[in-house]
This record gives structure tokens, C-alpha cells and sequence, in this order.
């Protein structure tokens, strides 16, 4: 083994997990619907502190069913799913439009938490993809105005080059449109509510979609 390999072990083994006092969660006591607890489990993760609580991974499948995975910001959460935004014409768009079928997972380390959803995904009507971009910063306008997302870039300045005109654009018309950004909704078949224990007794509570009902079950950790 060489010393970079063993410096990078030792590093790696060193870390802890969970230095802080962590909720509990009762099973008895959750709603019969998965919303109402994400919603309770995001505010309470913002009160805690938690780095970009909005942020989380989505995982996809390419035409061939190889995985792939990125960490984007969720949009909304509500009865219809969890909502995110990209461009049509992105890696994930293009996934997506082959194989309509997602998985989101969300991890708040500052309370032993995470989040996993399930299910197909539907694109949001023009109106609402419209509606979404108006209601991001003009940061997010610029980017998704400056070019062709996941395509090769043949050099760092054509970006720069891109962006400031994106920017300027950005500023100029807030209103400006993107013409493939999408918004997508997850529409959850199953959400798992992960509660870590620092004798490694987690709770891991499932709802699983059976028709119009949720079904609650747990799992062994």
C-alpha cells in the first residue's frame, strides 16, 4: 500500500459520524402521510443549522440502465411530489425522457437524518417551467440562459464568454426564457424516513403507495 493510499485510509477512518445529540422518532406517532412529516423534517433541519437543507441527489438511468446520479436543489415539495428544474436537452432531461422513473435522497447529518423517494416523473407543464424560472435569482436566470448544459465544452473562456452575456441578459429581462427548462415532479410511490441512533439502532420507517392509500412499515436497519 502506498503512503497516499494509507494517509488517505487513516483519514478516512478517523472521521465520526454523529458527534451531536440526535431526535428520535416514534412510529406511532407519524401522520399517514409522508408529506406532512418532510415538511416538519425540513423545517427542523433548517432550525438545526443544516448546510443547504434544499439540496439533494437524484438518480437516473440511461437508455442502456446504467445509473447516474448528481446533487441539485429541490423546487417545492407538495401534493403532487418533489419538484426540481433542468434543461430538457441536459443529461438527466434526456435520461428522464427515455426511462421516466426517478429516485431523490436527502441527508441532514446535523440530525442523523435522510429522506429517499421513489417514483415516475412527469414534466411540468410550459407554464410552470416558465413560472419557475421567473421565480429564481437572477444567478440561476443567467445559468440557465448560458448555454448547452452537459454538452462538451471545448474551452473554460467560451464559458465565461457565455456567461457574462448571460448575466447581462439576465439583468436586462428578468423575464427572458429558457426554452428547455423543464420542471419535473416526482411523483412518490415509496418515501423511507431514515432516523439515525448513535447505538446504531436507526429507525427506518417506509410508506409505500398501495393504490389511493399509504401503506407504513419498518425495516431493519
Amino acid at each position: 500500500m502506498s503512503d497516499a493510499q494509507k494517509s488517505f485510509r487513516e483519514l478516512l477512518h478517523a472521521q465520526r459520524v454523529w458527534d451531536v445529540p440526535l431526535p428520535r422518532l416514534d412510529p406511532s406517532s407519524v401522520p399517514a402521510d409522508p408529506l406532512p412529516l418532510f415538511h416538519a423534517w425540513f423545517a427542523e433541519a433548517v432550525a438545526a443549522g443544516q448546510t443547504e437543507p434544499h439540496t439533494m441527489t437524484l438518480a437516473t438511468v440511461d437508455p442502456e440502465g446504467r445509473p447516474d446520479v448528481r446533487t441539485l436543489m429541490m423546487h417545492d415539495a407538495d401534493g403532487r411530489g418533489w419538484h426540481f428544474a433542468t434543461h430538457a436537452t441536459s443529461a438527466k432531461g434526456r435520461q428522464l425522457a427515455a426511462r421516466p422513473y426517478a429516485a431523490l435522497g436527502f441527508y441532514w447529518p446535523a440530525q442523523g437524518r435522510q429522506v429517499r423517494v421513489r417514483g415516475p416523473v412527469t414534466p411540468g407543464s410550459r407554464e410552470e417551467s416558465r413560472a419557475d424560472l421567473r421565480a429564481r435569482s437572477t444567478g440561476a436566470l443567467a445559468s440557465a440562459l448560458t448555454g448547452s448544459q452537459s454538452e462538451v465544452l471545448p474551452a473554460y473562456e467560451d464559458l465565461v464568454r457565455a456567461s457574462e452575456a448571460a448575466w447581462e441578459r439576465a439583468a436586462a429581462e428578468p423575464d427572458a426564457e429558457a426554452e428547455t427548462w423543464t420542471l419535473y415532479v416526482v411523483e412518490p410511490r415509496e418515501v423511507e424516513f431514515f432516523q439515525g441512533d448513535a447505538r446504531r439502532r436507526h429507525v427506518r420507517l417506509r410508506y409505500r403507495r398501495e393504490g389511493d392509500r399509504w401503506v407504513r412499515e419498518l425495516l431493519w436497519p
